[in-house]
């Protein structure tokens, strides 16, 4: 099977002790109980070692789980490298419940996907610092009655990305 020969070339490869591992797409096409024992094994020996696996995948969701730092390519230059931790202080989804109707005069540089809609206004902050973004929303919307931030997963984020600024289809990988 697939996940069988996975296994078994993840296992060659670590027999020669590599500094780096370069993995693409590895658990595409694997079932959830082999992926998730293929993702143990990693996590295990990357715990034991002084090597670094790249990993080249589509799979948000796995990279989340796995990765320290990620990296994202826009038309095979890299448009973003930062740490997975980094990356998620810095965005967060900023929504505002208003007393009245009220559309964003300016929006901020720093803002991405805004959107509006009767008593709302929401967007998510590329440069979130923590007191000092929602300061800043109740200063440009002072009518605000609440103002919410929640944290974006890693897939959230590059959703928006994307969308901003047109990134292609990319690849998010472990350095």
């Amino acid at each position: 099977s697939r996940g069988m020969k996975m296994k078994a070339a993840l296992l060659v490869s670590l027999a020669y002790r590599p500094r780096l591992l370069v993995m693409d797409e590895p658990f595409s096409g694997l079932d959830p109980l082999v992926r998730d024992e293929l993702i143990c094994g990693m996590l295990e020996l990357a715990e034991e070692g002084a090597w670094s696996v790249f990993l080249s995948s589509h799979d948000i969701d796995e990279v989340e789980r796995l990765a320290d730092g990620v990296g994202m390519l826009n038309g095979g230059a890299l448009a973003l490298s930062e740490s997975t931790a980094s990356l998620q202080e810095r965005f967060r989804r900023i929504e505002l419940v208003l007393a009245e109707s009220a559309t964003p005069s300016t929006a901020q540089p720093s803002w991405l996907a805004l959107e509006h809609a009767g008593h709302s206004v929401r967007w998510v902050e590329s440069r979130y610092r923590e007191g000092a973004s929602e300061a800043e929303a109740r200063a440009l919307f002072p009518n605000a009655t609440t103002v919410t931030t929640m944290p974006l997963t890693l897939k959230e984020i590059y959703l928006v990305l994307a969308r901003a600024h047109r990134i292609e289809p990319s690849t998010v990988s472990k350095p």
